[in-house]
């Protein structure tokens, strides 16, 4: 596992996985054509990115496990190691049965009822959250009915599988259109799951609830409400990573779920330092908040950077800075640095960069650098 975690990435699959693989295949089939399968799986992997090597292995399974399908998945399944005692999310826990779910997903479609058994299973010793989808695709009735009664798994790893399983818009998974269309299903089992003792299974019901509110907002809103009522502060947290992305855009009804109203009487003065930097440098904001009012504000404080793109375009992404409150007739002063390093999902272009201070989803102050190459 040590050596797996020094890889790169996409070498978690290579010649040395496949021979692994294949002698956990080799220990319950004693017929398994080992070399066969780790020469399939291992064939001209320098070339292919991580999915597609992932696709070869669960390539590799079908033309060397005994087919047809149910006999396949039956060796597979007494192949897998020991289920995991922690509750950890880490991907690089049983990540070496990654392919077992491409190749449930690629072979076991036609057989749901066999299908089944075989992920929950496997999410139990990595994920089986890729894998079930194309099931939930397919047979949305069915899938349903028996992951709400999953819902109250004893194995908390099964019960956040049928959370991260239906999320809409799962990371590196496909996009479940039928429930962006309507998340319907999708709410009995987040309402069984939104006070499981397990914080790995609260945070991926609060991030399926961030997914479902890019497309139903006010819908997310009223279910948060209602779910606010008589809650603790585990669920309390839940709500609020749920709504993360509706603070980060200024959802108005989200932030007043949370107790963030307009601000009343609040000024702002936002000064950036120094005026001009180079990539990798950084810019100071320093703010002052002065609260006019006779009342005590509860503020959530970001900033938003609009990005020089190419050709000019401007993209705005806005950073969490704090939430604070400020007294009555009083001020505040905040300051905060802002890198300008380039990272492997933003690049950076010269030229005036606009900031501005949003205050519970108000826009109260601006200010601008320039960025030079």
């Amino acid at each position: 596992m040590a050596e797996s975690e020094r890889k790169a990435f996409k070498d978690w699959f290579d010649k040395d996985a496949a021979k692994l693989l294949a002698g956990q295949f080799k220990r319950v089939h004693k017929t398994f054509d080992e070399k066969r399968f780790a020469q399939l799986a291992g064939a001209g992997l320098q070339k292919l990115e991580f999915n597609d090597r992932i696709r070869q292995f669960s390539d590799a399974m079908a033309a060397t496990l005994p087919m047809p399908y149910p006999k396949a998945i039956a060796v597979v399944v007494n192949s897998l190691p020991a289920a995991q005692t922690n509750c950890d999310d880490s991907i690089s826990d049983g990540w070496l049965q990654w392919p077992v779910g491409q190749f449930i997903a690629d072979h076991g479609l036609d057989h749901p009822q066999i299908s089944l058994p075989a992920m929950i299973e496997l999410t139990q010793r990595f994920s089986a959250e890729f894998a079930v989808r194309p099931f939930v695709e397919r047979y949305p009735d069915y899938m349903f009915e028996q992951m709400l009664a999953l819902a109250h798994h004893e194995n908390p790893h099964v019960r956040r599988w049928c959370s991260e399983g239906t999320r809409t818009r799962l990371p590196w998974g496909k996009k479940l259109f039928a429930l962006i269309d309507d998340p319907s299903p999708v709410w009995p089992i987040l309402d069984v799951l939104k006070d499981d003792p397990e914080l790995y299974v609260r945070r991926s019901v609060a991030n399926n609830i961030n997914d479902l509110a890019k497309d139903h907002p006010k819908q997310v809103i009223t279910t948060c409400k209602a779910w606010s009522t008589g809650g603790g502060a585990d669920r309390a947290w839940l709500i609020r990573h749920g709504l993360r992305t509706l603070i980060k855009d200024g959802d108005r009804g989200a932030l007043a779920l949370l107790g963030y109203s307009k601000p009343q009487g609040l000024l702002a003065n936002l000064t950036v330092s120094p005026k001009t930097i180079a990539v990798g440098q950084a810019v100071t904001l320093s703010l002052a908040l002065k609260n006019t009012s006779a009342k005590k504000q509860q503020l959530m404080l970001d900033y938003v950077v609009h990005y020089i793109r190419k050709n000019a375009v401007v993209n705005a992404k806005v950073f969490k800075w704090k939430a604070v409150t400020i007294n009555a007739n009083s001020t505040v002063v905040f300051e905060k640095q802002h890198p300008m390093k380039v990272t492997t999902v933003r690049a950076l272009y010269p030229g005036v960069h606009r900031l501005d201070i949003q205050v519970n989803g108000e826009c109260l102050a601006s200010g601008e650098f320039k960025l030079t190459s």
